[in-house]
């Protein structure tokens, strides 16, 4: 599985920022999909006295949950850490990773932002429009944005809201547990978005494709030991 769009990783700043403006006009935030029959999660994890990264796409049955294949990347830091721009340190290693599959997954779930983003295009958008595959965007902390609080019962969902524009949701996949935070990366709308987080999330408060994803990625780091 490849990018349908390619362009260069090797950027300053500015160029950067210039390309998440340019490529964020490519984004779709309605429904773009069929039947799902394969999700996938996706991690990045950091080496923490170093600078190597291992992501990890994960495979899962999109009914049973049931792990379908992992695949493995990992890769040397190009590019710094600069807030808002973390899509250009995680993506070539994740690209690596999806390079790698043996199953086309239907949908992406990242461990990250999608459209909850300064400039509307976070990890999960960015992912979405390379590869132009339908993509959500959930992360486990607020970037930014204001929301009410969501009721306690599972299924709870709150507008979050930067400047009177909805950039996402708080959405309690857990009853009495904090909630997480869902946008639209690509093809898919918010209430999609956040019907497929709280079904991926039978049991715990993060969704069965970030804590697959995210349990491949430590487990690599802890037998390398970074």
């Amino acid at each position: 599985m490849k990018p349908v769009i390619e362009h260069s990783w090797n950027l300053t700043e500015k160029e950067a920022i210039a390309l998440q403006q340019q490529l964020a006009a490519k984004v779709v935030s309605f429904d773009d999909f069929d039947h799902v029959k394969l999700v996938a999660g996706v991690d990045v994890a950091y080496q923490k006295h170093g600078d190597k990264l291992v992501a990890a796409v994960v495979v899962l049955d999109a009914e049973t949950l049931d792990v379908i294949e992992t695949s493995i990347a990992e890769a040397q830091v190009q590019f710094p850490y600069i807030p808002g721009l973390f899509s250009f340190r995680e993506l070539p290693p994740l690209i690596n990773a999806f390079d790698q599959l043996q199953h086309k997954p239907n949908l992406v779930v990242c461990d990250g932002q999608g459209l909850a983003h300064p400039r509307r295009f976070g990890l999960a958008c960015h992912l979405g429009v390379i590869f132009n595959i339908p993509s959500i965007g959930c992360g486990k902390t607020r970037l930014l944005g204001k929301h009410e609080e969501p009721v306690k019962e599972r299924g709870g969902i709150a507008p979050l809201m930067d400047n009177n524009e909805v950039i996402g949701a708080a959405v309690r996949t857990q009853t009495n547990i904090k909630p997480i935070y869902v946008s639209i990366g690509h093809k898919i709308s918010l209430n999609s978005a956040c019907h497929w987080i709280t079904r991926l999330s039978p049991a715990f408060r993060l969704p069965e494709t970030t804590r697959q994803a995210d349990q491949q990625v430590n487990r690599i780091c802890k037998a390398q030991s970074c």
